[in-house]
């Protein structure tokens, strides 16, 4: 079985980034850097029930994934607006390893896709 993103990187751990919203994403300080509105498991220790009209528990949060290189294309496509006027700009789709051996890992969204070398991850969930 492949390595996946929450049995690897410890701070994904009890996150489902498929779900999660990106509110923004760029390369900042030589790392890629993703705002989002994180969906939390029931098992993660932050998790409340999710409030009316959500399907998730979800908590705002910034994703920084570093390493050598950090290769980014960001999308031609303007961000969708939730129903609160704040932009969109879909989900992260995938988080996997390369083929081959490589120590690299891809990340692919409606947002654009990068890929990172051997990356370091860590999600801020702030207060």
């Amino acid at each position: 079985m492949p390595p996946t993103y929450d049995r690897t990187f410890a701070d994904l751990a009890e996150i489902y980034l498929e779900d999660s919203w990106v509110l923004e994403v760029g390369v900042r300080d030589g790392a890629l850097v993703f705002d989002l509105e994180a969906v939390l498991t029931e098992r993660h220790p932050r998790y409340r029930p999710p409030r009316p009209g959500e399907m998730y528990c979800y908590h705002r949060g910034r994703l920084t994934v570093s390493g050598r290189p950090v290769l980014f294309r960001g999308s031609e496509r303007p961000p969708n607006r939730d129903p609160d006027g704040e932009l969109d700009r879909g989900n992260i789709d995938v988080f996997a390893p390369l083929a081959g051996g490589s120590s690299g890992w891809r990340l692919e969204g409606e947002w654009g896709e990068a890929v990172v070398g051997s990356p370091a991850v860590v999600l801020d969930l702030g207060p």
